[in-house]
């Protein structure tokens, strides 16, 4: 791992040169400070039994299935389409060396700009409006949420380029990908055919996957090491995949 530091450096600054950077930049705050107003025109129409944070988070899906994608799609997709990877590769970088680099910058990018939102809720303070509008419990465990269920959703990204040549199919399927582990999971676990009594095992695979269900948990203040598992497990599994992914390629080139 002598050369990660390094290629993280790299994939830093040609993350901040890549324009698409600046378009899910730009998309992600426009898309969450719409977010954020429309949430607090409910409050000023009728009281709220959840804080303000409650409902910020509850929407968090909307900004990933189109911000991952735009972070991630040309990270792995352009470099073989370019044939610079093979080149790359030919030096003394292992490709986990580059999996890993590519991935750690795409995720402080990815925290960065959740971190960003955080300047809602600072403006709001600045007003004076009821103090349970900043219950600090599900404000952290919601920002802790992103953080943890981020590294995930970035493996998945860097997954789907390490696939194609293509970064907009690379973006296609990211989102789909996304769209079905946080949406379709909740879709598929309500269907009725899993209530029977054969088809248990997959019911509760189906509701460990919850996604919906694990924000939940981290804005009560509870922190399941289950959830934590779930999502490390899944950056891993999507980064070996991405690793292997690459090698295949080179193998058959």
């Amino acid at each position: 791992m002598r050369h990660y530091f390094t290629v993280v450096s790299h994939e830093v600054r040609m993350l901040l040169v890549n324009p698409f950077t600046y378009v899910a930049a730009v998309l992600f705050l426009g898309v969450t400070g719409f977010m954020f107003t429309d949430l607090l025109e409910e409050y000023t129409r009728a009281p709220q039994e959840l804080s303000p944070a409650n409902g910020f988070f509850q929407m968090f899906w909307l900004p990933v299935i189109f911000m991952v994608p735009l972070l991630t799609m040309k990270t792995i997709a352009d470099e073989r389409r370019s044939g610079t990877l093979e080149t790359l590769l030919t030096t003394p970088v292992s490709t986990v060396e580059v999996v890993l680099g590519k991935f750690t910058a795409s995720y402080l990018l990815y925290l960065m700009l959740w971190l960003a939102t955080s300047a809602f809720f600072l403006v709001l303070s600045r007003f004076p409006v009821d103090p349970r509008f900043f219950a600090t419990g599900p404000l952290i465990g919601g920002y802790l949420f992103m953080a943890v269920s981020g590294l995930f959703f970035v493996g998945v990204g860097i997954f789907t380029s390490s696939l194609s040549r293509s970064q907009p199919v690379a973006g296609i399927l990211s989102s789909t990908l996304l769209i079905g582990l946080i949406i379709g999971s909740n879709l598929v676990n309500g269907l009725e055919v899993f209530n029977h009594s054969s088809l248990q095992p997959f019911r509760e695979i189906l509701s460990y996957a919850q996604v919906f269900d694990h924000l939940q948990d981290f804005t009560r203040g509870i922190v399941d090491t289950r959830h934590v598992l779930f999502y490390l497990s899944g950056s891993c599994v999507t980064l070996i995949l991405s690793v292997l992914s690459i090698e295949a390629k080179i193998i058959h080139s």
